[in-house]
């Protein structure tokens, strides 16, 4: 089992020591070792490999089972025309409207954590206070999907709404897991959604379909600056409220 980092010993110790299980250490350590990979090796993942990722993720839990999610994954010459695709649409005129809105604001601790890990990157990838060309530069790595050899969009349908989206959060969630019980490094990435009109077209997905995110993956770069930093969790005080009478 990998080593225990700060965050995972913070994970456990804010429960009874004795009632840990070796699955959930398990799971511990894949939540605390878990990060959002922005440099990757060129080497494709083999296919047996995304089919088992793939596979693990399906028993993600839905509303009525539902399973809402279409996924759609691509690697090799159509993981690179389809970053070619999204350069030209973020350096073209057309309008950019997700399926789903981006948040309205940002507001207190929210605003602060984002702000925290803007600053924790821009610092990793040597962006300075101000430079907004840099800045710039370091937000167009999503549309080139970070290097990454594979990109994956999550769709789900039009009719199940905001909970359709839940549940595809959930299955998105259980994917990253698995990419990082493979050893794969995954980056799941709202900033796609902004070119549904796009992946639309381009992928031939149904107009009953709403994109609901995407997420590059493959082979971590283990010596990039920018996949050294970790971000922060909130203690469970801030985000837990327990009532017992």
């Amino acid at each position: 089992m990998a080593e225990v980092t700060s965050i995972e010993r913070a994970v456990l110790a804010a429960g009874d020591p004795a009632a840990s299980t070796p699955d959930a250490d398990v799971l511990a350590g894949l939540l605390a070792n878990r990060f959002s990979c922005r440099a990757f090796q060129p080497d494709p993942v083999p296919d047996a490999v995304i089919e088992r990722m793939l596979g693990i993720a399906q028993m993600s839990p839905s509303w009525c089972n539902t399973q809402p999610w279409q996924v759609t994954v691509l690697s090799g010459v159509a993981t690179d025309r389809l970053r070619g695709a999204l350069l030209a649409d973020l350096d073209s005129d057309e309008a950019k409207v997700p399926d789903i809105p981006f948040p309205a604001a940002y507001t207190g601790p929210r605003q602060e954590r984002r702000r925290e890990v803007a600053w924790q990157l821009y610092d990793s990838a040597g962006v300075t206070k101000g430079d907004r060309v840099a800045a710039a530069r370091q937000a167009r790595e999503n549309q080139r999907l970070f290097g990454a050899p594979h990109v994956l969009l999550i769709h789900s349908s039009r009719e199940l709404g905001t909970y359709g989206a839940v549940d595809c959060g959930i299955y998105l969630g259980a994917l990253m897991l698995a990419a990082q019980a493979l050893g794969l490094g995954m980056i799941p990435q709202a900033a796609l959604a902004d070119h549904s009109v796009l992946l639309r077209r381009v992928l031939g997905t149904p107009e009953d379909q709403i994109l609901v995110a995407g997420a590059s993956f493959g082979y971590a770069d283990e010596d990039s600056p920018v996949n050294q930093f970790r971000s922060r969790r909130a203690p469970l005080t801030e985000a837990v409220t327990r009532i017992s009478e």
